[in-house]
């Protein structure tokens, strides 16, 4: 909603806000760059002429959503807006399971003057680019009220479980995306996007021969992956993704691709790809003393799974501890033995409470962060007033991962350590 709010606001409009909870989020350095007012009571004036659109997080009983009914304001849905603006560009939109975030914000990165769309909360749109890289979320469907040039899907695999009626049914939405596409670019070592028969021409990247765009002689190393990239068998140019991790040469694969659609030339791309940042809590790393904390995004257990495998890739000589703080009671039911596997490859597992919004506990009886913890070896509950659990592992690499706000436990543990640069 951030992201969306900065992009109407550079487009010319004005922009308000509203938000239950009043601390620091790490998506509001936009708002707060735009002087963009979010207001956190119901007692702010509101506008007649005013659009109200709003995230599935505040359901229709919210007190701000009847108020604004109540008043007579128009609501827009949340997709409905975003879909009305990639049609006014040239629109990239990148979806997938995993990676669209990282593989948006290189895309964007590279290319430079465009406007973009990212999910952490970065967004930028000026009315004379005419080029728009989205991050399309396939959440209720969402990606299916966009309009791209050029459709980029990283992979497939089964998420939003209270939203689609099993994979068959998830898979049919990607292709409805795809087929909205004048071009779509798929990663081709996925076997779920290889099964769907798009009726749009596919282009596919991946690390096996079969695919159009090809990595060979890829290098993994604790600080990025080196590779060569071939289009269509020809090389095209050597590559430096300066994050470590297989999984982030794929999304520099996606990129490559995509802006090579764009018409840039391979040294431009590979000299842009050298400078990239990660996006906002994407495997962010902090120094404290001989502890190494990461903070990610991670909340699917093959998420869980590469930031956890990635840890160990650059720290392998560390204790490697995970603290996940699940998000939806229908994701952790339906996934469940997938995250009991993941969580238990790391040295210590630690789950805090499951924290979700649009979802009631009610209505998941027995679904819980201790079912969870019961069936992971050692692991334990953490919460923020136990941070200090966390002192028990000197030396250790903490990931913090979850999707949710996991950002006050992060802050208790750092509490107790004696701060360094990072």
């Amino acid at each position: 909603m951030s992201t969306l709010a900065c992009i109407l606001h550079d487009l010319g409009n004005e922009v308000v806000g509203y938000d239950d909870h009043a601390g620091y989020k790490f998506t509001q350095e936009g708002l707060e760059a735009r002087g963009i007012k979010v207001f956190y009571d119901n007692d702010h004036p509101l506008g007649h002429d005013m659009i109200v659109t709003h995230s599935r997080a505040l359901r229709d009983d919210h007190p701000e959503i009847v108020r604004a009914r109540a008043a007579g304001l128009q609501f827009a849905e949340y997709n409905q807006v975003l879909g009305g603006l990639t049609a006014q560009f040239h629109t990239i939109a990148v979806a997938g399971a995993h990676g669209k975030t990282t593989t948006t914000s290189l895309i964007a990165h590279i290319i430079g003057e465009c406007n973009f769309f990212i999910g952490d909360g970065t967004g930028h749109a000026a009315p004379g680019n005419d080029v728009f890289v989205i991050e399309a979320d396939e959440f209720n469907r969402h990606f299916l009220a966009y309009h791209p040039e050029l459709a980029v899907i990283t992979n497939i695999e089964l998420d939003h479980v209270e939203c689609y009626d099993g994979l068959g049914d998830y898979m049919a939405a990607f292709e409805q995306f795809g087929n909205k596409a004048q071009l779509v670019m798929a990663c081709g070592d996925d076997e779920n996007v290889r099964a769907i028969k798009f009726a749009t021409p596919v282009m596919y990247f991946g690390f096996g021969e079969a695919n159009d765009v090809v990595a060979r002689n890829v290098v993994l190393g604790g600080d990025g992956t080196s590779f060569d990239c071939y289009i269509g068998g020809e090389f095209f140019g050597a590559f430096v993704m300066p994050v470590p991790g297989a999984h982030m040469a794929l999304d520099a694969l996606a990129a490559i691709a995509a802006c090579h659609y764009r018409g840039l030339a391979a040294d431009d791309i590979a000299a842009r790809m050298a400078t990239y940042v990660t996006a906002k809590r994407r495997f962010k790393e902090s120094v404290f003393g001989d502890i190494v904390r990461i903070d990610d995004y991670a909340h699917h257990p093959t998420e869980l799974r590469v930031t956890l495998h990635t840890a160990r890739l650059k720290y392998p000589d560390k204790p490697l501890v995970a603290v996940f703080l699940p998000n939806t009671y229908s994701r952790t039911q339906a996934l469940m033995a997938d995250f009991v596997h993941v969580l238990a490859t790391a040295d210590k597992a630690y789950v805090m409470d499951i924290d979700c919004d649009r979802e009631r506990a009610g209505d998941y009886p027995g679904v819980t962060s201790d079912t969870l913890i019961g069936l992971v070896p050692g692991a334990e509950k953490i919460s923020v007033t136990s941070a200090d659990k966390l002192l028990r592992h000197p030396g250790a690499v903490v990931c913090f991962m979850s999707c949710a706000d996991i950002t006050p436990m992060e802050q208790a543990f750092e509490s107790l350590l004696a701060p360094t640069d990072d």
